[in-house]
């Protein structure tokens, strides 16, 4: 009876091994949406099979995932239509036309708009809607792309610590954590602050060459292919890339109502409201407001919520849940500080390292379901350290995170793309250094 038990045990381990693996290919793969949809419910279905999560371990399961999937859908529909109203390209614009001849005044620009664009709209924006636009402008004053499209990933995956809205790791967490919106934007907003001078120190290190004004239109200059590459800055006729940028009006509707969208979420977490349902009002205002002006259509804002990535979250909840109850969960456990009242510097380096670690093993999101509940006994700070291991961490390489491989997608051929070795060098010298200056702020703080 025994053995029996150890077989089925063991099959339903691999079982939901085998999940779990479908399901990174799957995102590593970006298929088409249909597949990507029927793997996650395939998946979900085989690690319920196993019997290892009972009705109630499911029923908490999808109810906790269910309003941050509502809020991934909203908030991709909100940076859809700020991206056709011309939100995007007109701040890119403004960076290009304030940089005084100086590609480091430029790569500033784009550092601020990125950091920015990250905390309100989360990583997904910054990575598919702000890249192409800085890229572009960057070609437009002959200047290499490389140093604003690298800040571009740095901020979307460092920048993400400053609101639960900023990453879906943070919204994932937030049942484990004992904060209001407010109270985490203030827990991290001086970590914030650490991190973003690191990361612009390394910048500036990493593109010392090309970022001097006499080397700046060297190897590197180039823009991103594909429909919004031109948006800012075009080459002029004598093909020397010094045409002036043209940047679309202020659109003040789009404006209005994402400042109103971040209010309702400060307004509404001590209250009990999900920011997924606040920021579904904004998007159906928005909609409603681009589909009157002709930017988009309802059925297209339909597509923009990705509903087979809803399904692919909510797949992987449940295959993590399996994962969970069984010898992964229990051989993560074992690497984590044993709770012991308010945890050490050396214990939340532990807890973020271990993050860090399992992100780039199986991705940040998956991570994030998997180490949080561990950690979460071990108090407030050790889960903010667990999030700056998976966003922060996330960037060591290009299974850290999905934004990682949807920049690496959105540049294709462009020269501001760096070749594999490259890129894990540049990941490799900074992100050690920025996770061990945000951990040290963590814990003074």
């Amino acid at each position: 009876m025994q053995i029996q038990e150890a077989l089925a045990g063991s099959l339903a381990d691999v079982v939901a091994v085998v999940a779990l693996l479908a399901l990174l290919v799957t995102a590593y793969a970006h298929p088409r949406p249909l597949v990507e949809a029927a793997v996650a419910v395939v998946a979900g279905l085989a690690a319920l099979a196993t019997g290892r999560l009972g009705l109630d371990a499911v029923g908490s399961t999808l109810g906790h995932l269910a309003p941050v999937v509502v809020f991934l859908a909203a908030v991709l529909v909100v940076a859809e239509v700020c991206s056709r109203a011309g939100l995007f390209a007109a701040a890119a614009a403004v960076v290009r036309r304030t940089d005084r001849g100086d590609p480091r005044r430029l790569l500033l620009g784009a550092f601020v708009l990125a950091a920015a664009v990250t905390c309100v709209l989360s990583l997904d924006a910054t990575v598919v809607l702000v890249t192409p636009v800085v890229v572009a402008a960057a070609r437009g004053a002959g200047w290499s792309s490389r140093p604003v499209a690298w800040a571009c990933l740095r901020m979307a995956n460092s920048a993400s610590l400053l609101l639960p809205v900023s990453n879906l790791t943070n919204l994932l967490a937030m049942r484990d954590l004992d904060l209001t919106f407010a109270g985490f934007a203030l827990a991290m907003a001086p970590v914030l602050v650490v991190v973003l001078v690191v990361e612009w120190v390394a910048l500036r290190v990493l593109f010392r060459r090309e970022l001097s004004p006499a080397t700046a239109s060297g190897p590197g200059a180039g823009a991103v292919g594909g429909p919004r590459a031109g948006v800012v800055g075009e080459a002029g006729a004598d093909g020397d890339g010094g045409g002036a940028a043209v940047a679309p009006p202020w659109e003040r509707v789009p404006l209005v109502v994402v400042a109103l969208m971040l209010a309702g979420f400060a307004v509404g977490s001590p209250l009990g409201v999900e920011p997924g349902w606040v920021a579904a009002v904004a998007a159906v205002v928005l909609v409603g407001w681009a589909a009157r002006r002709g930017l988009l259509t309802w059925p297209e804002a339909g597509r923009a919520t990705h509903p087979s990535f809803a399904l692919f979250v909510l797949g992987l909840g449940v295959v993590v849940a399996t994962l969970t109850t069984g010898p992964l969960g229990d051989a993560v456990g074992r690497l984590l500080p044993a709770p012991s009242g308010a945890p050490s510097w050396t214990d939340l380096l532990v807890v973020a390292l271990v993050a860090t670690v399992l992100a780039n093993l199986v991705t940040n999101l998956s991570a994030t379901l998997l180490v949080v509940p561990l950690v979460a006994p071990l108090g407030t700070d050790a889960v903010l350290a667990a999030l700056l291991g998976l966003n922060i961490g996330s960037g060591l390489t290009y299974t850290g995170s999905l934004a990682n491989l949807l920049w690496r997608r959105g540049l294709g051929h462009s020269t501001a793309a760096p070749s594999m070795r490259t890129f894990h060098a540049w990941s490799l010298t900074t992100t050690p250094v920025v996770l061990l200056a945000a951990v040290t702020a963590l814990a003074l703080t």
